[in-house]
């Protein structure tokens, strides 16, 4: 890991006594306060909400400014690799720190190939859910399930470990989401082929059937490999805290990412471009499409309605990746010859949003989310699987991040503290 670079002491002064904290800078110049000494020093805690200005740790995954509208995964900015890369090179790239040269990604994609298959036992699981089951809800179960099924590997090296079970994830997943919709639908599971690349697979899995002879079409696999990327990591959010968090007590790399699945699974989180195709579905049966209604609503502080996709808590210009995710969207929907009156809405809320000096003068821009889902959308991918394909993208994120909280000389198990607000010592009479 690269060296902070120390900028001397930040001083606090608690109760008449004053303490010296460690200052140092990050590589893209951003400052710290070390206060791991402040309670031993002051007995006081820091309270903070959301840990909004709290720093969990030193990375070199991934970097955001979010007044810039800058990503960049390992250094390399977030266009260049939707542009230039398919997610099997940036997974790898998120989990080794490297781009993979030819044969590196001979061998991964070797690797996603051969663990593609799901062991038979676990197929049985699927019958276990009812119907109207959410796809998360099987995802999350099939991640922690792995772990008994996949036991670490005692008689291979630390890596060899790490690269089965960064495949198996990776392509198991991947496998359990296309077989859960499936099942949804009440239709037999498609196996994966050798001869398909990464997001083909998923795709033929997903839409083949006995009687239609299915053909990945190269506009959608292009698509899906590109909305993929986007959403393969985003520095400290919720879902990676969490598995980190649960990482921190020594779980498994399953139980950590089955954890990471069910806190993205959240509207506030994950679930957002889920809701915000129902959110213009509504717009369009309830208010008609009016689209200036809809604004006075989102400004209104005494109506409950909320704009989905709109606004971040950390990009306070326009998310870098939804100016990909935009772009996109057209180009499929043009190449796909695909009408759809949600887009529509969507580009005239947009243009009201960033014309409006509510938004503006508050930081409130279009987010990834706004996008992303009419995008599945135009590629058949149904609603409900909207917060899975954003959790397939995240998975080497999420180990990436797990694999570096491991190797933290100064990692401890996550302990947040709280300041009480409870009754003082009462008595029982």
């Amino acid at each position: 890991m690269l060296e902070t670079n120390n900028l001397g002491v930040a001083e606090l002064k608690v109760e008449g006594k004053t303490i010296e904290l460690p200052l140092f800078e990050g590589s893209e110049g951003e400052k710290a306060i070390d206060i791991r000494a402040l309670r031993k020093e002051t007995g006081c805690v820091t309270y903070d909400p959301g840990f909004v200005n709290t720093g969990c740790c030193k990375s070199e995954i991934t970097y955001i400014d979010g007044e810039k509208g800058i990503l960049r995964y390992r250094g390399y900015d977030i266009n260049d690799l939707a542009e230039k890369c398919e997610f099997v090179d940036v997974a790898y790239l998120l989990i080794h720190g490297v781009l993979p040269s030819k044969t590196q990604h001979e061998e991964f994609s070797t690797l996603l190939n051969t663990h593609s298959l799901l062991h038979e036992d676990m197929r049985h699981f699927f019958n276990s859910f009812p119907d109207h089951a959410h796809p998360m809800a099987t995802l999350s179960a099939m991640a922690v399930s792995l772990s008994s099924f996949y036991p670490e590997l005692e008689d291979t090296s630390k890596q060899e470990n790490i690269d089965y079970k960064v495949t198996r994830l990776l392509s198991k997943m991947r496998t359990a989401a296309a077989f859960s919709y499936k099942k949804s639908i009440g239709h037999p599971i498609v196996q994966p082929r050798h001869d398909l690349k990464y997001c083909e697979n998923f795709l033929n899995m997903m839409f083949s059937t006995p009687v239609n002879n299915y053909q990945v079409d190269p506009v959608v696999s292009k698509a899906l490999n590109k909305l993929l990327i986007l959403h393969a990591d985003h520095e400290q959010n919720c879902s990676a805290s969490v598995v980190k968090m649960v990482g921190s007590s020594d779980a498994n790399l399953y139980a950590s990412i089955s954890a990471g699945i069910c806190a993205l699974w959240g509207p506030l989180h994950g679930g957002a471009n889920q809701h915000v195709i129902e959110m213009l579905e509504k717009i369009i049966v309830e208010d008609g499409g009016n689209v200036k209604k809809v604004i006075e609503r989102a400004k209104d502080k005494n109506d409950s309605f909320r704009l989905m996709g709109v606004g971040h808590r950390v990009y306070k210009s326009y998310d870098p990746r939804a100016k990909v995710a935009k772009q996109m969207c057209k180009d499929v929907l043009a190449q796909l010859g695909v009408s759809d009156p949600l887009v529509d809405l969507a580009q005239e809320l947009e243009a009201a949003v960033l014309a409006d000096d509510y938004f503006q003068s508050r930081n409130l821009y279009p987010n990834i989310d706004f996008y992303t889902g009419l995008t599945y959308r135009a590629m058949g991918i149904p609603t409900d699987m909207f917060t899975v394909m954003f959790a397939i993208g995240r998975i080497p994120g999420w180990i990436s991040q797990w694999l570096e909280m491991k190797e933290d000389p100064h990692g401890r198990i996550g302990r947040p503290r709280q300041i009480y607000t409870g009754p003082t010592k009462r008595a029982v009479s």
